[in-house]
């Protein structure tokens, strides 16, 4: 028996295509030839409250032929800073049929990126080619199984055409799922467009979805920007903690939900480097690794240029307003990263010199070109047999330091068993090798999912070693040389 789109679970709702048109455009998504399901995120279908069966042989949801009922196609506007310039833009090749609502009554915005042109895609042909629509699957879940907030994926759908790049490459459209796609970038469209509502429209709108409790304070403005510095602080911590480089930090690549949105040109650290940068574009090193905190702050300073005129009254005291917000964003980023560092190091008290301790550690592993995963990963071991490993590197100084680090965890109350299960939470075995990544893109190009299924997997399952993911814990192996992203359009 056939299941109609009502019985596979969509509860959709559309409030943002309720917001005044200049924030949004209607779009159709393009017929293509064969639709095809490539890969489907059950676990995400079922917390989404769908039915995992009949969307298994619905391709046409996942390229927009179909739309479940209540969608109302929309491209997004938003403007952006692209590496360092600012710029109108908008969803060139996505475009959100609508709102799911969940059985728990969560919002989520359902998004199909690559399916096709809109008002705003300045000549491009709005299509994406499987490469980048699996890259992006396979990273926002290896994201999610680390804890990290991230828009996440429900499908990747081939299109049965070719889409023009260099040369012809097989399409594909990628179903993405986020608490919503509000970037800096639109609040700065906002404010840019000469439209009287607009700004204070769309904050209404930012607030009711992402941060309710903002709406009775005295300035809901600055209560909303102070909500989305501090979530933004705890998600570049999170990054650094793991070796993720974002690779294209623009302030249309800046969600205010706090959830890593666009995976174009990331990459993860092998070797631990705060100079490393992976996107081929990035040719000066912007959104190098190390840069991630200076930037998000100068991202969020963006936006809170763009909230002035909501902030109201006097406009000396809005600046000085939102100027104190902006100024607590290192001491959050510090404090969300240190946390992250004691649980990294098994440390669950506090003591002065706990940021030192772990500052050497990188600094070692910087002198050392240790790799970053691993160097963590072994930490738990160590503790256990309480004692240093002998030092084959950096003359002794591993040695030296982790006597140093282990006379630090001597002095917490649960002991090295406590202090090594929770390394063993905080510290990943596995994450995205770049070498693995490109080896399963290139084998599912060849017409091979399993091994991009394997890889998979693994990703969802990062803390616990297991026969499984061995084979994935490695770094590269000689002879990769340095590893290239792209932006994927």
């Amino acid at each position: 028996m056939t299941r109609s789109l009502d019985e596979t679970g969509w509860r959709f709702d559309n409030t943002y295509a309720r917001l005044p048109e200049p924030l949004h455009a209607p779009a159709v998504p393009v017929a293509v030839r064969s639709p095809a399901v490539m890969v489907l995120n059950e676990p995400l279908a079922a917390e989404l409250g769908l039915e995992v069966e009949p969307l298994r042989n619905d391709a046409g949801v996942f390229v927009g032929m179909t739309l479940p009922p209540g969608a109302e196609p929309i491209a997004q506007a938003y403007a952006g800073h692209q590496f360092g310039h600012f710029t109108n833009l908008g969803d060139g090749r996505a475009i959100l049929i609508g709102e799911q609502i969940t059985p728990v009554g969560r919002r989520v915005d359902v998004q199909l990126k690559g399916a096709g042109r809109t008002r705003y895609s300045r000549g491009g042909d709005g299509r994406a080619a499987e490469g980048p629509m699996l890259r992006e699957f396979l990273i926002s879940e290896a994201m999610h199984g680390l804890g990290i907030p991230t828009t996440r994926s429900l499908a990747v759908a081939s299109t049965g055409e070719w889409v023009m790049r260099e040369s012809p490459l097989p399409g594909a459209v990628l179903t993405r799922v986020a608490a919503s796609h509000i970037r800096v970038g639109t609040f700065q469209f906002a404010a840019a467009v000469d439209a009287p509502g607009l700004l204070p429209a769309l904050l209404t709108h930012a607030i009711a979805r992402h941060a309710p409790e903002a709406a009775a304070a005295e300035a809901p403005a600055v209560a909303f920007l102070d909500r989305v510095v501090e979530v933004q602080a705890a998600l570049v911590a999170r990054w650094m903690l793991v070796g993720f480089v974002h690779g294209v930090m623009n302030t249309d690549n800046m969600a205010v939900s706090g959830e890593t949105i666009d995976y174009g040109p990331c990459a993860f650290l092998d070797v631990y480097d705060p100079a490393a940068v992976f996107s081929s574009i990035d040719q000066h090193g912007r959104y190098a690794y190390g840069n991630q905190p200076t930037i998000a702050l100068w991202n969020l300073t963006r936006l809170a240029e763009s909230l002035l005129p909501a902030v109201g009254g006097d406009e000396d005291a809005a600046i000085d307003a939102v100027r104190r917000v902006l100024a607590t964003f290192s001491d959050r980023y510090d404090r969300h990263h240190l946390a992250g560092a004691r649980a990294k190091l098994g440390l669950t008290t506090e003591d002065p010199d706990d940021r030192r301790l772990f500052g050497d550690l990188l600094g070692l592993m910087s002198d050392t070109a240790a790799d970053f995963t691993a160097t963590f990963a072994g930490l738990a071991a160590i503790a256990e047999s309480g004692k240093p490993p002998n030092d084959e590197h950096a003359d002794g100084r591993f040695s030296a330091w982790c006597g140093r680090w282990l006379q630090r965890l001597a002095r917490e109350p649960g002991g090295t068993t406590t202090a090594a299960a929770l390394m063993r939470r905080s510290n990943p075995v596995v994450i995205p090798r770049n070498h693995r990544v490109e080896e399963a893109l290139a084998a599912a190009a060849a017409g091979d999912l399993t091994v991009f299924e394997r890889l998979l997997a693994v990703l969802r399952d990062p803390f616990v070693e297991t026969p499984a993911n061995e084979p994935y814990r490695a770094g590269p192996p000689p002879g990769c040389g340095p590893y290239r992203t792209f932006c994927g359009t």
